[in-house]
């Protein structure tokens, strides 16, 4: 069976055509495009009618090379969204993230809903581009965007609502707004209420695997192509890689890397406790009304803002190119936290690097090799700082650590973060969000039982490349600097 999968992040998105056949997964890119955020004075924003036009592109490609799948799945990064009128026009483009709109607005939404409280209710990790702060910003700005709002959809909601007419929200994505309560199993209309938010924009939330409409006709006339079903997959995509973790164990702890690493567990129900609110853990929904226990983690972002830095500077350098250099450059020299608040907006990472490092009474990386080993070791140092937190919150002991997605190319940090949590690694398939976002489309045609059966598959199609640990004692005293270095508590 052939299926469509769009795997959208941060940076670019991907049209994919997914093939099982005899018990194995074939996968193909056929469309490949850019998704550069928009500044428009001082605001940052996406371009959702230009996404959604790939999306398009990306169905006229699956018609030219004679493919017709049968149904399609979408899968984005989370907390972003668009406002609707009761007419379903949008109501100006959504804004990024990374956005500064946001700036303060944690502290200010505590002064009237205690933090304690809405961890309680939402279980959710207090980030401060988390879809509660991003609508509190626009309630404080008296922004007609939400006066006029008489629907919210999230982003992977808002492409697919374009290409079927349905209204629907997805639970994994749902989950990430921190406005959503896993114990009640839907959105907690009270933390609504006091945040003074219209609960009715808020629809129905259904979970990864339900049919979600077909091509609207005026799509299905405009290119040609069949009126395919489109399914809500585990629209996240952190929930689309973590349904592709190819383990055999039921408990296992997994580490999606890219622009964002999300390290974590999956877990039957949410942990929400006091030592969870304490170490800033959240409570993600996944596949089959599982949870991700997971905490975010910078991730590649800092490196990848280092090389657009560099590029504008005209020192143009392949990533490739970066981490050779980092491979010469001496080990562990100084660290960085990479969850520092310093490193989340755009901007000079060399300059904010060596400001940290100044300010932690460390000698700054001069050479772009030392720079780059810096990000790298202190990130495989942060993942044994959060793998250690995860086994104490949930309980488990993990022989290892399921890497998955485009950041296991970097085969050093793969290498680097066995040799740092001193266990082995086992990285693949790197097309996690993808082959997640298909499996689910799979176990909703009724070709895979469930999401064991896709793990097994996904296992037996890919190849899943092992790292073990290396130079122990020397990881060991690194792992005690950086902790002191970033001032965290073990």
């Amino acid at each position: 069976m052939t299926i469509l999968a769009y795997d959208l992040g941060a940076s670019s998105g991907r049209a994919l055509l997914g093939r099982l056949t005899g018990g194995k997964i074939e996968v193909e890119e056929i469309h490949r495009f850019s998704n550069d955020p928009v500044q428009i004075g001082e605001r940052l924003h996406w371009d959702v009618l230009r996404l959604y036009h790939e999306l398009k592109q990306g169905l006229l490609k699956a018609k030219h090379q004679g493919a017709r799948p049968q149904s399609i799945g979408i899968d984005t990064w989370a907390v972003d969204f668009g406002l609707l009128t009761a007419k379903g026009e949008l109501l100006g483009n959504p804004y990024h993230y990374r956005d500064r709109h946001t700036e303060g607005m944690m502290e200010k939404v505590f002064a009237s809903v205690p933090q304690s409280y809405i961890f309680e209710r939402t279980g959710i990790q207090f980030l401060p581009f988390n879809t509660i702060y991003q609508l509190a910003a626009l309630k404080e700005a008296g922004s007609p965007f939400l006066s006029g709002a008489e629907r919210f959809l999230m982003i992977p909601d808002l492409l697919r609502y374009y290409l079927t007419g349905e209204m629907l929200n997805e639970f994994s994505n749902a989950t990430t707004t921190q406005l959503y309560n896993p114990i009640t199993e839907g959105w907690d209309s009270e933390l609504i209420a006091k945040l003074g938010l219209p609960a009715s924009m808020f629809g129905t939330v259904v979970q990864p695997g339900a049919q979600a409409g077909r091509l609207r006709a005026s799509v299905s006339s405009e290119l040609g192509v069949d009126s395919i079903s489109v399914i809500a997959v585990a629209e996240h995509d952190t929930g689309s890689a973590v349904a592709a973790v190819p383990a055999l164990d039921r408990q296992f702890a997994y580490l999606s890397c890219g622009t964002w690493s999300l390290m974590g567990t999956e877990v039957d129900r949410p942990v929400i406790n006091e030592k969870a609110f304490e170490l800033n853990f959240t409570n993600e929904g996944g596949v089959d009304g599982t949870f991700r226990l997971l905490k975010n983690i910078m991730g590649l972002w800092i490196l990848q803002e280092l090389k657009r830095e560099w590029d504008r500077a005209g020192e143009d350098y392949t990533f490739s190119e970066l981490v050779a250099l980092a491979g010469e450059a001496a080990p562990n020299a100084a660290f960085i936290d990479p969850d520092d608040e310093l490193f989340l907006a755009p901007g000079e990472m060399s300059v904010r690097i060596r400001s940290y490092c100044e300010r932690t009474g460390q000698k700054a990386p001069e050479s772009p090799g030392a720079i780059v080993r810096c990000i790298l070791e202190s990130l495989a140092l942060k993942y044994r700082y959060v793998l250690e937190m995860t086994e104490q919150l949930s309980g488990q002991l993990f022989g290892g650590l399921h890497m998955v997605g485009g950041g296991i190319q970097n085969k050093l940090l793969c290498q680097w973060t066995a040799n740092a949590i001193g266990k082995p690694v086992w990285a693949g398939p790197t097309e996690g969000s993808a082959i997640g976002n298909m499996a689910v489309q799979w176990i909703a045609n009724g070709e895979l039982a469930d999401i064991w059966e896709a793990r097994k598959v996904i296992r037996e199609s890919f190849l899943i490349e092992t790292y073990e640990p290396e130079e122990k004692a020397a990881w060991e005293e690194a792992y005690g600097r950086f902790v002191a270095t970033a001032g965290l508590e073990l």
